[in-house]
């Protein structure tokens, strides 16, 4: 973990938006542990006070929290976290989920979302929500990247990450029933576009080589298990191709991601969640972060819910925020050096 501003970093350290999720969750003891690393970067709790302090005791963590002036800083202690105060409606129970508490949740992501596109911060670092409680609450909710999206109003795809593999997605949060119908020549256009600007801008991949996986087992097996590559993968992929993107597909899911196969690519676009996201998670569960890509600004979070059973034990594992503030640090010194040299 980063210990200091490098040589080559702006004297400003990064300010980076960390929202706590769910109150009854994991999220507020990620968010204290983070705080109380030595991660070089300025950290901004937009959440409730009284709740990360709550939080960071059930750890054995004492934090040193001040309101957030906006002021710019290039150090900061471990321990150290500004807050942004967003007021809880009820003060949480752990593992006990309350509908009243949604309209936090939601007013912490609208605020985290709305500071990163006007540049009051440089990226968001976001823990685990409870979906259904929210639904419960009256608010259609489907996911922060479908929330983040409708607030940049732009089109955005979901990338899981770990240090070895890259997965985008071409439909996210539906039911399998629903996915055929959503996967069209156009959407897979802008989604295979997106992916390969934000590979090239946000990786630095000068010429980004994209696996794309068939919907069917086999790829379809030439038809006979369905036509889906035949009449909209495979023609969607050949028009890109004809622009010059680097489109290997589709592939069978089965065998797309065996030794020999990676090799051959820096990311993969899946058709649905669970295609996909099962491989990266046994494999890398606790080093996962998800990015949205296409929005004006750097989101990432954790990749697993808000562990309701461990909420409150303080012995929820911090590994995958840590993964999510590293990368958002990683990004936002990438951009910020991109945007020097130009």
């Amino acid at each position: 973990m980063s210990v200091g501003p490098a040589p080559n970093r702006p004297t400003r350290l990064p300010r980076l938006a960390v929202t706590s999720g769910d109150p009854a969750g994991v999220g507020p003891e990620l968010v204290a542990r983070l705080a109380a690393s030595p991660l070089a970067a300025d950290l901004i709790a937009v959440s409730d006070a009284g709740l990360l302090r709550r939080a960071a005791g059930r750890c054995g963590i004492t934090l040193k929290l001040e309101p957030d002036d906006d002021q710019p800083r290039n150090l900061r202690a471990a321990g150290s976290l500004r807050v942004r105060e967003v007021p809880l409606r009820a003060e949480e129970t752990p593992g006990q989920v309350d509908p009243r508490n949604a309209f936090h949740v939601l007013n912490t992501l609208a605020q985290a979302a709305d500071g990163c596109i006007d540049g009051t911060f440089d990226g968001v670092v976001t823990a685990p929500v409870q979906k259904s409680v929210i639904n419960d609450a009256g608010e259609h909710f489907t996911g922060h990247t479908e929330l983040f999206a409708q607030r940049a109003g732009c089109d955005v795809v979901m990338l899981l990450a770990s240090d070895d593999l890259r997965v985008a997605l071409a439909t996210t949060h539906m039911p399998l029933k629903d996915v055929p119908a959503a996967i069209t020549r156009e959407s897979l256009t802008r989604t295979l576009r997106i992916v390969h600007t934000e590979l090239i801008a946000k990786f630095g991949i000068a010429q980004p080589r994209i696996a794309v996986l068939g919907l069917n087992p086999h790829a379809g097996e030439g038809g006979h298990l369905g036509r889906e590559e035949i009449d909209t993968i495979i023609p969607a992929l050949d028009a890109l191709c004809g622009e010059g993107m680097q489109l290997l597909g589709p592939l069978p899911a089965d065998t797309a991601f065996v030794p020999a196969m990676r090799a051959r690519y820096d990311a993969v676009l899946a058709m649905y969640h669970d295609q996909a996201l099962p491989v990266l998670k046994s494999e890398a569960f606790d080093r996962t972060v998800n990015i949205t890509l296409g929005l004006p600004f750097i989101r990432t979070s954790v990749d697993h819910g808000t562990a309701l059973d461990l909420a409150g034990s303080g012995r929820a594992d911090p590994s995958s925020m840590f993964a999510a503030a590293e990368m958002a640090l990683r990004l936002a010194t990438r951009k910020a050096k991109s945007l020097d040299t130009d």
